[in-house]
């Protein structure tokens, strides 16, 4: 009997990306679902009533929720198939939970006032943006992957944030290659990666996306 896998995701969710690439290491058909955020499902209501957030996703009619949760899932689940993607030292395992959750809860938010505020609150943001990707940058080292010489967990975690990295750069009036270039380098390691490349949008339509976040709030 085959296998129901369904991902109810929204195009540019960097979490969402992390569903989407780990399912393509491993190799998993999947059907994927696109959700309206300003119109939700019954499906995604009735998957998520917790939170009634993307990224869901739904084996065999037994919803699963949370990005990092979704990867750990996929991964113990489809273990003999595709790479390991979890560290199996304990410590490292740590390491990539708590740095993964620490870019979802602290520099996302730096992230995002880069292009939703203005004045001084944008310069601070830039300013903490920059200070948690050069702390990340600390972590990579001279490393090909931040698991060292395989892809793994944390590289799954963070890359879907690059392609929102144009819409930083181009509302915020900054650079990140200039102060992060081993933290560029890594992206295109990544990028040459099938799971990434298809799984992470356009970054010129991200950025047409946040052009019109910042007209609805007014800063445009």
């Amino acid at each position: 009997m085959e296998e129901e896998v369904i991902l109810l995701d929204f195009w540019c969710s960097m979490y969402g990306m992390r569903a989407r690439i780990a399912l393509e290491e491993k190799g998993v058909k999947y059907e994927y679902k696109e959700e309206d955020l300003k119109n939700k499902s019954p499906l995604l209501l009735q998957m998520n009533p917790i939170h009634k957030k993307i990224p869901v996703l739904i084996h065999n009619g037994k919803s699963i929720c949370e990005s990092l949760v979704i990867i750990q899932y996929i991964d113990d689940v489809w273990k003999d198939i595709g790479p390991l993607l979890i560290p199996k030292d304990p410590y490292d395992k740590a390491q990539a939970w708590f740095w993964s959750d620490y870019m979802d809860n602290t520099v996302h938010e730096y992230a995002r006032k880069t292009w939703a505020t203005k004045g001084e609150e944008q310069e601070q943001a830039i300013k903490d943006f920059l200070g948690g990707l050069k702390l990340l940058e600390g972590v990579l080292g001279d490393k090909p992957y931040f698991g060292g010489e395989n892809f793994g967990f944390l590289d799954v975690s963070l890359i879907g944030y690059y392609s929102w990295f144009l819409a930083y750069e181009t509302f915020g009036k900054f650079n990140v290659e200039l102060e992060c270039p081993k933290l560029i380098s890594w992206v295109k390691r990544c990028m040459e990666r099938e799971s990434v490349s298809k799984a992470l949008p356009d970054s010129k339509k991200v950025c047409e996306f946040v052009l019109h976040l910042r007209n609805k709030i007014g800063l445009e």
